[in-house]
């Protein structure tokens, strides 16, 4: 009779552990479903015209982060949904539930944080410096002082670069810094990384070498941007990201958008 009690007592407890994982499981599923713009769906919020970030091909919406939101939602279990936006008014959409996370290399700052959640970094920030490959003056970030570099006048490459002693010969984006290099009307040009390395994928004869700026230039690598309030929404979302890495999707995905690992 005794040994019958015990073995009872054991299928009871099993059974009441095995609900317990059960209903954990459901209650972090739930509460995820209960901070999404739509049930069942990953609504992500991007421009749609930055590549190769996010553009179309042939009339397909795709990029870096386009295939990184659908591996997302996938090991989340949820559809992906896009929502193309403008940038001025990107960020202000997730205000009004217009989608429930932005992948579009937003870096944060500490206004943005005051404001929004993010999520683990999925590209490393670093920036690196262009020059001519014939350039015999310039070998490190330090040797920019008093040379004409070529940037965006209100960019933080631009500040980085005054920082450093550079002269800054304004430019109106990448393409134009380039072009300057290229020219001799400029000595170089800083960057991300993820730019000269889409660059170089799509014009890898252009006579440009890249230096590293190790820590002379502080890295601002790209995150998901979400609601304030969305503590259950961010760690599934750092969850997926975690796996997609450390099972090479994410390192996969950059060297086919990008030609390189901006992950690392």
């Amino acid at each position: 009779m005794k040994k019958f009690a015990i073995a009872f007592v054991s299928l009871v407890l099993v059974g009441v552990l095995a609900a317990c994982g059960q209903s954990s499981k459901t209650s972090k599923t739930d509460s995820i479903n209960s901070e999404l713009s739509t049930k069942g769906t990953l609504t992500i919020g991007l421009e749609g015209t930055y590549q190769p970030y996010s553009y179309h091909n042939d009339g397909k919406l795709t990029g870096y982060e386009v295939e990184l939101g659908r591996a997302i939602a996938k090991e989340m279990k949820l559809k992906p949904k896009f929502v193309e936006t403008k940038w001025d008014s990107l960020i202000a959409g997730i205000d009004v539930n217009k989608y429930d996370v932005i992948l579009n290399n937003v870096a944060k700052t500490p206004e943005r944080a005051a404001k929004y959640r993010f999520t683990t970094a999925y590209t490393s920030g670093k920036s690196q410096l262009a020059v001519l490959k014939t350039n015999k003056t310039i070998k490190s970030i330090k040797d920019i002082k008093g040379k004409k570099m070529a940037q965006s006048v209100t960019s933080n490459n631009a500040a980085n670069v005054k920082k450093l002693g550079g002269t800054i010969v304004p430019v109106d984006g990448f393409a134009q810094s380039i072009s300057l290099i290229e020219q001799g009307r400029a000595d170089g040009t800083v960057n991300d990384a993820a730019s000269f390395y889409s660059y170089l994928q799509q014009k890898p004869d252009a006579p440009i070498k890249l230096i590293a700026v190790g820590n002379a230039i502080t890295p601002t690598p790209a995150r998901g941007l979400l609601r304030k309030d969305d503590t259950a929404l961010q760690q599934g979302v750092d969850k997926a990201l975690a796996k997609l890495r450390a099972d090479g999707t994410l390192s996969k995905l950059s060297k086919q958008f990008f030609g390189g690992d901006v992950t690392k």
